[in-house]
């Protein structure tokens, strides 16, 4: 690992999500030189930059992808932005980190996945969980066998933040108050439901599917009053794995809990486990084992050299995991190591997503050999 060699980094986006994830990350670094911040707000952009001690800040995404000492562009904006920008970065010549969904459909996911690889460069979606000190300990129990083959796959999210109809609703691309469902919850929270079971239990073949709206009225950003939006506040998926492992997901905008809840069960031939990422009582994540012959499950606790410099399991969880994926993203660009969560991961997650999607308005099982890739 190179002592001085560092990566010069711009993010696109002075939200919220690059606030309390994206920006801490990088500056939690030393590898990392924050070269730039682009917003089309420059107030935002510079109180960011400010903050989290980036050089220079840019109103135009086309001035920021031209400056020469950008090296990796990190997509950061609302979501009908990031394949046209991603794109651009790209054809820039950038490595890009993007966040999820890559694009509003499987197709656009894989031709951005495409793009990068006729390109030789290097990509990472914002696929937060992955970096999860307890999930990468189930990952390393499958692959060194300790689970054994795998039976059943249950990933859970439970998130209640639009439970109350009187809190604002992010838009969404409907005005039909009677149109078809509008996927919401599993495109959210449940792609990432989706790469966390494809990562640890391998392909899918198959999914049937059920979306459904429980909350019908609700108050609209920047719009007056209750209406009528119909979109998925949740969605629940028998999954098919290649492997004959059987799968469940479930994810909700109405689910009473702490967000975002997310909860992995893996019940193996020897080995069950529950790893809970859920913040409760100010620790951010859980582990749990069972093995064949056991009818208990027994905490699992991580030492301390699992989580980044300066954080531990009592970190919140925007920093704790988004730290870790800035130093893995930060040291594959750098030490051109193996290429992990990619674009082609995005664009798989999205066709699963489309699939439960299809399945839903058509009543069946949809074989994902039918989806677009």
């Amino acid at each position: 690992m190179s002592a001085t060699r560092r990566l010069g980094v711009g993010v696109l986006g002075a939200h919220a999500w690059a606030e309390h994830a994206h920006l801490p990350g990088f500056a939690a670094y030393e590898r990392c030189r924050r070269v730039a911040i682009c917003d089309v707000v420059p107030e935002r952009a510079r109180a960011l930059a400010e903050r989290f001690g980036f050089e220079r800040v840019y109103a135009d995404a086309r001035e920021m992808l031209a400056d020469p000492e950008v090296e990796m562009v990190d997509v950061c904006t609302p979501t009908g932005t990031h394949r046209e920008l991603a794109g651009a970065a790209l054809a820039a010549g950038r490595h890009v980190l993007c966040e999820k969904p890559l694009a509003l459909s499987a197709a656009d996911a894989f031709g951005l996945a495409r793009l990068a690889a006729e390109k030789g460069l290097r990509t990472k979606v914002g696929f937060t969980f992955r970096y999860s000190a307890a999930l990468k300990q189930v990952k390393r129990w499958i692959e060194d066998g300790t689970i054994g083959e795998i039976f059943h796959v249950h990933g859970f999210q439970q998130n209640s933040q639009f439970l109350d109809p009187n809190f604002p609703l992010r838009q969404y691309d409907t005005e039909d108050p009677d149109g078809p469902l509008v996927p919401a919850s599993i495109v959210g929270y449940g792609s990432h439901l989706v790469d966390l079971l494809r990562w640890l239990a391998g392909d899918f073949r198959a999914v049937s599917a059920l979306m459904r709206n429980f909350v019908p009225e609700r108050m609209v950003r920047g719009k007056e009053g209750l209406r009528r939006v119909p979109i998925d506040d949740g969605t629940v998926a028998a999954v098919d794995f290649r492997s004959g492992a059987q799968g469940v997901i479930q994810t909700s905008f109405i689910a009473i809990g702490n967000y975002p809840g997310i909860e992995i069960r893996i019940y193996g031939s020897k080995v069950a486990v529950v790893a809970r990422l859920v913040t409760e009582f100010g620790v951010a994540e859980t582990l749990h084992l069972a093995r064949a012959g056991e009818v208990e499950f027994r905490p699992v606790e991580l030492s301390a050299d699992r989580y980044p410099p300066g954080t531990d399991v009592r970190t919140p969880w925007r920093e704790l995991y988004y730290r870790q994926l800035a130093r893995d993203w930060t040291d594959e660009i750098l030490d051109e190591g193996p290429a992990e969560n990619t674009f082609l991961d995005g664009a798989m997650s999205q066709q699963m997503v489309d699939a439960v999607v299809l399945s839903h308005r058509e009543r069946r099982w949809v074989d994902l050999s039918e989806m677009p890739s």
